[in-house]
Formats: C-alpha cells, sequence, structure tokens
C-alpha cells in the first residue's frame, strides 16, 4: 500500500490531503486547508502535514510520497512537483468520473482545461491575471458590498434584473460597480451581472479548447459559488451547448487531491523499476 500526500499551494489558500492507494482503490484519509493572509506559506504547510499525519495516525516517515502542486515548488522537504493543470484533471476525474472538461478558478486567474476518460490533459487556456474574473476581485466586491462571502452565491441566483460589468479589466470594473452602487443598483442585480460577465469569459475559453459536450467539472476556490455555476450553466444553454458544468463539496481540494495521486502512481512506477526500495 502506498501513502500520499498531496499540496496545493495557492494565491490565496493552501490544500493538503493524505491518500492511501493500492491499485486502483485510492482511500482518502484526511485533509487540512487555511487561507494564507500574509502568514508564511512554508510554515503553514509544515503544520499542515504535521496534521494531516496526526488526523490519519502516521509518521512521516511511513509517507512514501509528498507531492505539490501550484506555487508548491519550492517547497522544501518535499518528493516532487507536479504542474497545475494536470493535478485538476485528475482531481476532478476523482470527484466526477464522467468528467471531460475541468473549470479551475482561483484567487488570481481562471484555466480552462479539456481532458479524456484517463485524465490526460488535451489542451487548455487561461484568463489574464487583470480579468475581472477571479475569487480575489469577487473578494474585493464583497468587502465594497458589505456581505459575506458566502452569501454571494445565494444572493446572485435570486437576481431578476442583472447589471453586466462590462470591463475585463478588474480595477475598470470595480469602478463600474461603484457607478452601480451610487446608482441604486441592488448587490443581487451587481453581482448577478458580475457572475454573468465571468461566465461568458470562461464559456469562451472552455469553446476556444473545443470543449463542446460532456461534463465540465468546477474546481478551485469559486466551485461551490451558486450564482457563478448557474451564470455558466445559463450561458451554455443559451449558446446551445451540450455541456453539463458540476461541482463536489470537496472541489476546492482537486489540485491537492491530483497531485497526492499522480505522487502515488509515481511511486509505484518507480518502485516497480527497482529505482526506489
Amino acid at each position: 500500500m502506498t501513502t500520499a500526500i498531496g499540496i496545493d499551494v495557492g494565491s490565496g489558500v493552501i490544500k493538503t490531503v493524505l491518500f492511501r492507494a493500492e491499485g486502483e482503490k485510492n482511500e482518502w484519509v484526511s485533509r487540512w486547508d487555511a487561507r494564507i493572509r500574509q502568514r508564511d506559506s512554508y510554515k503553514l504547510v509544515e503544520e499542515s502535514i504535521e496534521y494531516v499525519l496526526k488526523q490519519a495516525g502516521l509518521k512521516r516517515e511511513e509517507i512514501s510520497y509528498i507531492a505539490t502542486t501550484g506555487e508548491g515548488e519550492s517547497i522544501k522537504n518535499t518528493t516532487g512537483h507536479f504542474y497545475t493543470m494536470t493535478t485538476h484533471a485528475r482531481g476532478a476525474l476523482y470527484l466526477n468520473s464522467d468528467a471531460r472538461a475541468v473549470l479551475d478558478i482561483g484567487a488570481l486567474n481562471g484555466r480552462a482545461i479539456s481532458i479524456d476518460y484517463r485524465s490526460k490533459v488535451l489542451n487548455y487556456r487561461m484568463t489574464s491575471q487583470c480579468a475581472s474574473g477571479s475569487g480575489q476581485f469577487l473578494e474585493n466586491i464583497s468587502r465594497y458590498l458589505g456581505i459575506g462571502q458566502d452569501e454571494i452565491g445565494g444572493l446572485s441566483v435570486t437576481s431578476t434584473n442583472p447589471e453586466k460589468v462590462s470591463s475585463i479589466c478588474a480595477v475598470l470594473a470595480e469602478t463600474d460597480v461603484i457607478n452601480m452602487v451610487s446608482r441604486s443598483i441592488p448587490p443581487r442585480d451587481i453581482l448577478r451581472g458580475i457572475h454573468e460577465s465571468m461566465a461568458d469569459r470562461l464559456i469562451k475559453l472552455l469553446k476556444s479548447i473545443d470543449v463542446k459536450d460532456g461534463v465540465v467539472m468546477m474546481t478551485g476556490g469559486l466551485a461551490l459559488d451558486i450564482g457563478l455555476v448557474k451564470a455558466i450553466q445559463d450561458g451554455m444553454d443559451a449558446q446551445k451547448m451540450v455541456t453539463k458544468v458540476a461541482t463536489h463539496a470537496d472541489s476546492l481540494y482537486a489540485g491537492a487531491i491530483g497531485a497526492a495521486l499522480w505522487g502515488a502512481f509515481r511511486y509505484e512506477k518507480l518502485k516497480n523499476k527497482g529505482l526506489i526500495n
């Protein structure tokens, strides 16, 4: 049996999981996540490893592979690093075996990835870091509107008259929102407009990599924003795309899951070749 830890170091949140793997069977044993909030990410990673080990009742020397992804390439005392696209693809397929595309939406940008039934990455496209289609942008807007981040999705889905944000630049988009507030546009209509604007750009990414049908799995920090999920599905339906957007309660951990599973796979490969004991 192989034990592997996967660590996804994002721009805003660190996610860590521990898996046991044996053949085709993968058992998720423990997990940890925390917002960075100007704290030392290296120390947080160490804290996360200690936590998942304690939850699993294991010692560090009992772990076969510690894999990083995201911005974790320079983290010390780990075994290997995997690219974000491959880890989110693998994590998405673990969470939903029907997934044939991934929308990974994090703090700074969004990424569309097409995959096959083995989670092999076929193609991908990313938004620009200055685009108003990220978790950080929505967090800024929620603060300005005086609402909690956990309220964004619920308010958005109640909108009947969305006020669309036209700018793709986050700074200019925030100016648009300030103008909307001054015109007494209700927060729910502002948020729905933002979600529709984000959805338009994400759908364009999917179409640019030729995603036409199947399940599109959402991962990353905004995967559980029900307002964004609905706006994406509504946008797909309006464009008559034969695609369904899906999410999962554990979508936040997709990158860490993929890192752990790829780490376990790599360890077994090396072991079978006699390169490690």
